[in-house]
This record gives C-alpha cells, structure tokens and sequence, in this order.
C-alpha cells in the first residue's frame, strides 16, 4: 500500500516545475505576441502544456498575472541601465531603458493606465536617486523628479499607444507622410511655425526626440541648482 504522504510529494514536486517564474515568462510571451485580449489561463496552459488549475495554484487570476508581469518587464529595464555613469548619463539610460521596455511591451501601457504603483515607485526611486547626485536642493527634488518620471512614464506610453495605432494601417512613415501634407494645406500666415517644422514631423525619430526632450528637462534641473547656488 502506497503511503498518503507520496501523492502530496508529487503533486509539490508538480507545482514547483511549473514554478511562478515559467509562468510568467509564457505569459509575457503571449501579451507581446497578442496583447491582453490573448492573454487567457486556457492558451497560458496550453503553451505551458499543463492545466488551468497547476495554473492557479500560482498565480489567483488575470489581474494578478498582468501586474506582475508588468512589473518584471520593468524591473528588468531598470536594472539595466548602467549604474556606473554621471547622474545625467544614468536619467539618461534609465529613461531610455523604460521607454524601450513600454515599446517592446505596448501592453504595459495599458496595464500602467490601471495600476500604475509599483512600477512609479520604482521609478521615481531610479530617478530621484540621480536627482540627489546632481546635488538639486531639497526643496526642488521632488518637483524635478516628478516631471521627468511623468515625462518619461507619458512619452513612453503615448509612443506605444501610437505603435498600437498604427499597426494595422499603413505603418508610420505613410502616417506621418499624410500628416505632413494636412499640415501643409493650411494657411502659413496662420500656422507659420507648423510649416516651418513640417519636414521635420516627417523625418523625425520618435526614440531620440524623447531624449531631447530628456536633455531640455536636465537643463532646467540644472539651472535650478545654479540658481541654488548663488
């Protein structure tokens, strides 16, 4: 007669090989593969060629499985942007690494509008630790980090919204072809500035735009601590 306590050391045995970890991995490989709507337990067990309820001993249920997945993807950006440069350079590749991460994973955009908690915290713990190396006085730290976490987190996921936009049209040189043109019917008396700039809405790349728009945000952390300084 085979002892109770076997099948129980089995069926541990059968929840550890599944492990949270495998899991989640199969589940962000199915969220960039098809975004939320295809992120179901039935095609979750199926890729891991097991059953919902091995599942479920794991993971309570989609939400669930969307924030953490959510949250490893953004860890991982953060955890490797460098660690070793000027404070600059490290907004720099912390910003660069989330706005990479949000378009490799548009579906975090969508989780990120839901629940945006943990991945703001870790964020604003990245950047305000730089923005204290850069010697910015306390009363102006949380306000400098605040708009570039709000830069970034914004410019990220309106950059992934857009890629989801486009997707199933022409594609985003075509669309910005089209938007170039409208702009140019209008009156230049009127809009003299669009017309001035339209070539450049057409050409432009949308990665290092961001980072511009990360070093203009530097210059004024940096005026406020000479500002400071006096």
């Amino acid at each position: 007669m085979v002892p109770m306590t076997t099948t129980g050391h089995r069926t541990a045995r059968r929840h550890d090989a599944l492990s949270k970890e495998r899991i989640v991995a199969a589940a962000i490989e199915i969220l960039d593969e098809g975004g939320a709507e295809a992120l179901t337990f039935r095609a979750l067990a199926a890729r891991l060629k097991t059953g919902s309820g091995a599942i479920y001993w794991h993971v309570a249920n989609k939400n669930e499985l969307l924030a953490t997945a959510s949250n490893q993807v953004f860890t991982h950006a953060l955890d490797n942007t460098g660690g070793q440069g000027e404070p600059r350079e490290e907004i720099r590749a912390i910003a660069r690494g989330v706005f990479d991460a949000i378009g490799a994973h548009p579906w975090v955009d969508a989780q990120l509008s839901r629940e945006p908690w943990s991945e703001l915290l870790q964020l604003f713990e990245h950047i305000g630790r730089q923005i204290q190396a850069l010697k910015v006085p306390e009363a102006a730290q949380f306000d400098c980090a605040s708009a570039l976490v709000n830069y970034i987190l914004g410019m990220a996921q309106q950059n992934a919204a857009n890629a989801r936009l486009l997707a199933g049209s022409t594609g985003r040189t075509a669309f910005l072809e089209t938007v170039t043109a409208r702009w140019a019917e209008h009156d230049p008396t009127r809009y003299p500035f669009v017309h001035r700039i339209a070539a450049q809405l057409r050409e432009h790349d949308d990665r290092e735009q961001f980072l511009a728009g990360i070093d203009i945000f530097l210059a004024g952390v940096e005026s406020t601590c000479r500002k400071s300084a006096r």
